[in-house]
């Protein structure tokens, strides 16, 4: 195991930031990191790097004790924040020279690791450039680049592609995954379900700083009531018939606003083909009609009750 935290607690006074949390993390994972604002992710984050002590609980890193003077387990963490974290006054090249630096003090080695992280984030062309002249985008591969160029095993990723254009985003994310590839291990944390359902082997859903769930999102999305969802566009459908499609065989819930019906359905399989032979049998003139299973959002919303981006 890379990451091993065993009945962490963590308070500010009265209020229990991360209560009795524990969780594990594999090699070579890309793992979630997930709840809304306050429910304890970056506190548990500054935890696992031993920026803040805590009232009870183990952590380990690489196997060891992680301690505030760990500077053997340390060395091989990235950590790359939600605020981008650079010299002004620095250059590109200097800004990655400096933080490579403060791990890797023979200068013919940085040199090669800093050309490795200009190039493994795209900034060759910009690496003179001051940071106020670089977009949203390219200073947080900026940031990246800074956080991973002495090649750390464990990698924390919080929020990297925060207001950045999808171009950007979709470099960033090929880039976590290129890292992921070559050995990291990452915790990710994202208000984007989108990218975690792409790019995180695992999953842990936090909220009031307790873990509510934890799995693979395939697992995470089997432990909500929710299944398929249906939708199609009809015009006056009676009554009868909106309670003839709800009681097919596997459907849970129908609902009508305007043209637009919209079903629910506790089956993967087999509802869109009964709910097509409804629709022939009853003559009812359809169009748009489409299924789709349930995103981590939905999962998110139903075991917390709230949205992700709170």
């Amino acid at each position: 195991m890379i990451i091993e935290v065993s009945h962490l607690k963590k308070r500010y006074g009265s209020l229990l930031a991360v209560d009795d949390l524990s969780f594990s993390v594999e090699k070579g994972e890309v793992f979630g990191l997930l709840g809304p604002n306050g429910s304890g992710k970056t506190t548990a984050i500054n935890c696992m790097l031993s920026l803040l002590s805590y009232e009870s609980g183990d952590i380990k890193i690489f196997g060891k004790e992680m301690r505030p003077d760990a500077y053997d387990i340390k060395k091989d963490i990235g950590v790359v924040m939600q605020n981008v974290a650079i010299f002004p006054e620095l250059s590109v090249y200097e800004n990655i020279d400096y933080f490579c630096g403060l791990y890797i003090t023979d200068k013919k080695t940085r040199k090669t690791l800093v050309e490795e992280a200009i190039a493994f984030t795209g900034l060759h062309d910009f690496r003179k450039f001051l940071p106020r002249k670089l977009s949203g985008g390219l200073l947080r591969r900026l940031n990246i680049a800074c956080g991973i160029a002495h090649k750390p095993k464990l990698i924390f990723l919080d929020e990297p592609t925060v207001a950045v254009d999808p171009q950007s985003r979709n470099k960033i994310l090929e880039g976590i995954l290129a890292l992921r590839d070559r050995g990291s291990t990452i915790v990710y944390t994202s208000h984007y379900m989108e990218e975690v359902e792409t790019i995180c082997s695992r999953i842990l859903i936090l909220d009031k700083g307790k873990a509510v769930a934890t799995g693979t999102k395939e697992q995470l999305k089997a432990m909500i009531s929710l299944g398929m969802k249906i939708t199609f566009d009809a015009q006056d459908l009676t009554r009868e018939q909106l309670q003839g499609l709800e009681a097919l065989p596997g459907i849970t819930e129908v609902q009508q606003k305007g043209s637009v019906i919209s079903l629910k359905s506790k089956e993967e399989n087999g509802s869109l083909e009964r709910i097509l032979a409804y629709l022939k049998d009853q003559n009812i003139a359809y169009n748009n009609i489409h299924s789709e299973m349930p995103t981590l959002n939905d999962v998110f919303l139903e075991i917390t009750g709230k949205e992700l981006r709170d």
